[in-house]
């Protein structure tokens, strides 16, 4: 892979390595977008407001999360590859049914996206940081917080269940 010239004094074989790892949570923090809108788009039933404004919040945040890793894998001279056909080549998550009917169904398949992603993301929390990548690091670790909190909220949905 070739990166653009930067002046981040990273050496190249980490800048390389930390883009890479940026992609992989790009393309899932992508996909735990998608998700979280096709539940957003159609939840139905008991709980109805609550499920459809929480999924559009996990949804907002996801956006954030992929923005975090395609801005820091340019800034280390890397490509940020989002593209709908790199996403539905690369993603890890479980792929989401479009067959649900119960809101609590939605809730529980985003849960499941949600706790892929927050483990893929913690992984590359290690990943990086045994490369040598602090700063990107950090930036997973941002990221995790935040996976781990809109899970937890997704699931206070289905305690009881």
């Amino acid at each position: 892979m070739a990166l653009n010239h930067t002046r981040n004094t990273l050496g190249e074989k980490i800048r390389i390595e930390s883009v890479n790892q940026l992609n992989r949570g790009l393309v899932n923090g992508i996909d735990v977008q998608r998700q979280a809108k096709q539940a957003h788009w159609n939840v139905h039933g008991p709980g109805f407001i609550e499920l459809h404004l929480l999924f559009d919040e996990v949804y907002n945040a996801a956006i954030e999360w992929a923005d975090l890793c395609a801005e820091r894998l340019v800034a280390l001279g890397g490509v940020a590859d989002g593209r709908v056909q790199t996403v539905a080549q690369k993603t890890e998550l479980p792929t989401y049914k479009n067959e649900f009917k119960r809101g609590l169904d939605h809730a529980a398949a985003l849960a499941e996206a949600l706790a892929a992603y927050g483990e893929i993301i913690r992984g590359l929390i290690d990943a990086s940081a045994q490369i040598g990548d602090a700063t990107t690091s950090d930036v997973f670790t941002e990221i995790s917080r935040g996976v781990d909190d809109h899970l937890w909220k997704v699931e206070a949905h289905l305690r009881g269940e």
